[in-house]
């Protein structure tokens, strides 16, 4: 867990001008400890002080819409595990107080229970349902005491009066206040919401998990068309690894916080967290739109819908390329033996020595070593093609033009990580004034190698690589001197775009496959994605 995503704590409350400048604008998650001790809800509600007689004669038998989960006590967002049955509220507290008087008795609540008694007038209004449900089955969730979207859904406005709007958030156009209350031991599950929230405990206790947006990767959300979108697909009190490999490392990117009665927590929009709270738990929660969103103007959505997924492609491809290893150079007391004895295949070996030695004695060992390795590779593969078909060639100086089989071509177009290609792992450790030399070195001695080495070796990873070291040497080259490595490089090939288009397929393609891992990550959908078709028609 980065420093900077660290939860904080206050003994103080914050001005509502410090609140938004330091620490809501920071999407950083804080802990206010005791910031609503003095409301009136924290002692008229208490359970223990009398607290369920009072909210049942206040609000009475409201109706309201209870959570019934099959799943408890844990509680999903999926829709599929639970539904929402309308519930009179002075039935709920008979549940409450059936509970406290049987704590640690594993009965169920039935008509023959003794304390609450559901008489037909409860089975009149829909409450049929809760006859044979055990009291950690039922959950109120989310029951609004203000809904200024919707008005009409406001449930228990009355409980207003015991609750005073915290400093910190006056000014704030807030969406909704609601009523969180639990029976017995209850957790949600891992989620996230798309609003900033502020979580105040009334009565009870609350451990709250946090999980930044950055750990969704490991907590692998719902596909995003889905009804529970906001939801982890993990159940984390007994994942299955082989299903979500990932969530192994989830617990690393978390912080625990326990928050008592009088206790606030704020936490931003798209934190998930899981709640797990001890039994007869009460907690009001406020919601309200952050500044960002607020502000984006909805025919921009699409713009930033394609600027961020291009910055999540982008990181992707700079992770994977950074899970490579670093290969080990093989010793050679000889290098230019080595490279003699490099080409097992005696014709392009001609062809090779036919080439001017330029440079090559003017290049530093580790240079030397890893042409040596990158010839090698290439004269590997071309050993290994002529055991199924002739090398032919195209041009009067010897193309080497191998026409890779179906499964040669197979293994190389697939390779996305950096440790399953030798090619890319050499070139990834070069320092850009030793890449520069050995291209060079290879288009005057070995001009066939590096064609072959292009046009047929390098795979997607490859390309990737490829094209961040041409940056590199860019950046450290005038103008003039990068136009003449490009002339050299590039001039090897007798067809020039064959070869741009064959780095530049290839790039595409581990972009390609980054985007997907993305989709996969964070939108929770792991989708086929149509292959572009791009670059000139070569045939």
């Amino acid at each position: 867990m980065e420093d900077s995503l660290r939860l904080q704590s206050f003994d103080q409350l914050p001005s509502a001008a410090q609140f938004a400048s330091q620490i809501e604008s920071r999407n950083v998650p804080a802990v206010f400890v005791g910031c609503v001790k003095d409301w009136k809800a924290v002692s008229k509600w208490n359970p223990s002080n009398g607290g369920l007689g009072y909210l049942e004669e206040r609000v009475g038998s409201f109706m309201v819409e209870a959570m019934l989960s099959q799943t408890a006590p844990v509680f999903y967002g999926d829709l599929r595990s639970h539904e929402r049955v309308p519930l009179p509220f002075s039935t709920f507290i008979g549940f409450c107080k059936w509970h406290r008087q049987n704590v640690g008795n594993s009965c169920s609540i039935n008509s023959n229970s003794q304390g609450h008694q559901l008489g037909e007038s409860d089975t009149e209004q829909g409450c049929s349902t809760f006859v044979d449900a055990a009291p950690k089955q039922i959950y109120l969730a989310q029951i609004p005491i203000i809904n200024a979207e919707n008005e009409a859904r406001v449930q228990l406005e009355t409980l207003q009066e015991d609750i005073q709007l915290p400093a910190i958030l006056e000014g704030k156009n807030l969406s909704s206040i609601n009523l969180w209350m639990n029976i017995a031991q209850a957790r949600s599950s891992a989620h996230y919401d798309p609003h900033h929230n502020l979580l105040c405990i009334v009565t009870g206790r609350k451990q709250v998990v946090l999980w930044p947006p950055s750990a969704s990767p490991m907590l692998y959300p719902m596909p995003i068309y889905g009804e529970a979108s906001n939801h982890s697909s993990v159940a984390l009190e007994n994942p299955d690894f082989s299903i979500h490999p990932r969530a192994q490392c989830s617990m690393e990117y978390s912080q625990k916080v326990t928050l008592q009665a009088g206790d606030a927590l704020f936490i931003p929009e798209g934190w998930f967290h899981q709640v797990d709270s001890d039994e007869l738990t009460m907690a009001v929660n406020y919601w309200w739109r952050s500044s960002i969103m607020s502000s984006l103007a909805d025919h921009m959505d699409a713009y930033y819908l394609r600027r961020i997924l291009r910055r999540l492609t982008d990181r992707e491809m700079d992770q994977v390329l950074l899970k490579g290893s670093t290969p080990t150079w093989r010793q050679e007391s000889n290098v230019d033996h080595s490279l003699d004895q490099a080409g097992q295949s005696k014709d392009l070996k001609r062809k090779e020595q036919e080439q001017h030695s330029l440079l090559l004695h003017e290049l530093r060992p580790c240079a030397l070593q890893a042409l040596h390795e990158l010839v090698a590779l290439v004269h590997d593969r071309v050993n290994a093609s002529d055991q199924n078909q002739p090398v032919s060639s195209d041009s009067t100086n010897g193309l080497m033009c191998s026409k890779t089989n179906e499964q040669d071509k197979t293994l190389t177009t697939e390779i996305f990580h950096l440790e399953e290609d030798p090619v890319a792992k050499i070139l990834w450790i070069l320092e850009p004034g030793i890449f520069k030399d050995i291209f060079l070195a290879m288009a005057h001695n070995f001009p066939r190698t590096l064609e072959a080495l292009v046009l047929h070796l390098l795979s997607p990873v490859g390309a990737e690589v490829l094209t961040r070291k041409f940056d590199e040497i860019d950046q450290q080259n005038t103008e003039e001197n990068q136009n003449k490595f490009y002339q050299i490089f590039y001039g090897v090939f007798d067809n020039q775009f064959a070869a741009m288009d064959a780095i530049l397929n290839g790039k595409e393609s581990f972009a390609r496959q980054a985007f997907k891992n993305v989709l996969d990550k964070y939108v929770g959908g792991n989708f086929d994605v149509p292959k572009l078709s791009v670059g000139r028609d070569i045939s």
